[in-house]
């Protein structure tokens, strides 16, 4: 039987935290952050205790610890495989990092020594910096391809311009790298037709699912050839990053890190590099308690299925946007016709008459809306999509600091949806949007812009150590 989602969207560590706001309310957090970090997933996290209970390394079967540790790390790299529809006969699994980036900087530099005369990559302009600059650093030339539509209102990637880039490289493209969802926008790219295109050209594909993961299905069958995904995106806090390939690429690879676990043998002239997967790729001792907390994870994720996920969160997206789109002073970007440009739960917007960071401080600090806000590490995408409201704003001379203010409306606010997000979420997002418009005067009088360019409320403050302190949480736990 499939496992309810409904049941499941309060199963989740951190929903019920509350804070005291600066009107003097307390209120439950309604955090709509989840494109940075996701939640943790209760019960993956009470598996992964129980498996402390068995904690030791892996790679071996000598000790009843040890075996139960192998098969477990065994069975969460079975559970990523399954999770993007790969096959363990074509695909291998490996874990890096701490996240997607490590995973990225790997399959730059390994994909430029397999194919050296292939000294191109084609990247979108819509990336993450995690799956632009391991490219530009270790590629060799990069191109971005653009995507459809004008700023604000561009749309995924231009499918026309990305097959002209590789006719006019021909021959030169080693991969093409793209992202499945806009960490800003959440517009969807069309992952089989670029495939389609990369592969015409003998390219291969490399995927950034760290935003699609735990919002819709992902397959490998689609024709993607390297995909990468971070855990802590996917309900898994504090687990490590996943690199999934094809085994025929990889088996032609010299793995990128060496040490303990990957060899087969070492002797004081050499060493012979293991066959097997995914150990040739994971030298040192993992992060098993992450690995099997991230196993979980995407365990339950197919129980419930990531299909009904999907659907669910596009039922409560479309009113949303239609809701912000109806509010004069507020500006969301990217493409609004979901028809055309698909999206995941993440809708980016500014306020007109009130800075990004403003608007994000004041959303927290009044209503309890946990948002983003400036670039979210995509600054070429964001400042592409904020080009047209920038040439319009008149600072007059281009003094050091009418440029410094220019800088800082480089920016917009990001706010993110996760499988516990209800409507009492949205409708908190929308209350705080409409108390801030309704009195903008008001509210960039309650606030200061200091030198690191923060706003903070001038009469109200809730520092990181009184919220939480680790200090005095440990000493509480060491004394219970």
């Amino acid at each position: 039987m499939a496992l309810s989602l409904s049941a499941l969207k309060s199963r989740f560590i951190g929903l019920d935290t509350e804070y005291a706001l600066a009107d003097g309310r307390r209120s439950r957090r309604y955090y709509l952050d989840s494109a940075a970090s996701a939640l943790m997933l209760e019960p993956a996290w009470t598996m992964a205790q129980a498996f402390l209970r068995h904690y030791a390394n892996t790679h071996s079967h000598l000790h009843f610890g040890a075996r139960v540790a192998t098969h477990a790390y065994i069975w969460a790299h079975e559970r990523a495989l399954a999770f993007v529809g790969a096959n363990q006969t074509d695909h291998a699994c490996a874990f890096v990092g701490s996240g997607s980036t490590a995973g990225f900087n790997r399959i730059a530099r390994a994909l430029a020594r397999l194919r050296p005369e292939r000294d191109t990559v084609l990247i979108s302009g819509m990336e993450h910096h995690s799956n632009d600059l391991p490219h530009r650093k270790h590629a060799g030339r990069v191109e971005h391809i653009p995507m459809l539509g004008t700023p604000p209102a561009f749309g995924a990637l231009d499918l026309v311009a990305l097959e002209s880039l590789l006719e006019q490289n021909k021959g030169r493209v080693n991969y093409v790298a793209v992202t499945g969802a806009s960490n800003v926008t959440g517009i969807i790219n069309p992952i089989k037709e670029i495939a389609r295109l990369a592969h015409a050209h003998d390219a291969w594909l490399v995927m950034d699912c760290s935003q699609l993961v735990m919002h819709a299905p992902v397959r490998m069958d689609e024709g993607i050839d390297f995909l990468a995904f971070s855990g802590h995106k996917v309900y898994a806090p504090g687990s490590p990053g996943v690199v999934v390939g094809r085994r025929e690429i990889l088996a032609g690879l010299e793995p990128d890190e060496v040490g303990g676990g990957m060899v087969d043998d070492v002797s004081l002239e050499a060493y012979i590099v293991s066959d097997r997967f995914p150990d040739r790729e994971e030298a040192g001792t993992p992060n098993i308690v992450g690995a099997v907390l991230l196993g979980a994870a995407l365990e339950t994720l197919m129980q419930v299925g990531m299909d009904k996920v999907h659907a669910a969160e596009q039922a409560m997206l479309a009113p949303l946007m239609r809701e912000l789109a109806a509010r004069p002073l507020v500006r969301v970007y990217g493409d609004m016709d979901q028809k055309r440009s698909p999206r995941t739960g993440t809708i980016a917007f500014n306020i007109d008459g009130l800075d990004h960071g403003l608007v994000a401080a004041a959303l927290n600090d009044y209503f309890g809306v946990a948002v983003r806000n400036d670039c979210f590490c995509a600054h070429p995408y964001v400042r592409e999509m904020l080009k047209p409201e920038l040439w319009a704003i008149d600072l007059g001379a281009e003094t050091p600091e009418n440029l410094a203010e220019m800088e800082l409306r480089k920016g917009m606010v990001r706010a993110s949806f996760g499988l516990y997000t209800t409507q009492e979420d949205l409708d908190a997002l929308l209350g705080g949007i409409d108390a801030l418009c309704a009195d903008i005067d008001g509210f960039r009088a309650r606030y200061e812009r200091g030198s690191d360019d923060v706003h903070r409320h001038r009469h109200f403050s809730a520092s990181a150590e009184s919220l939480f302190d680790p200090r005095r949480e440990l000493a509480i736990a060491l004394a219970g």
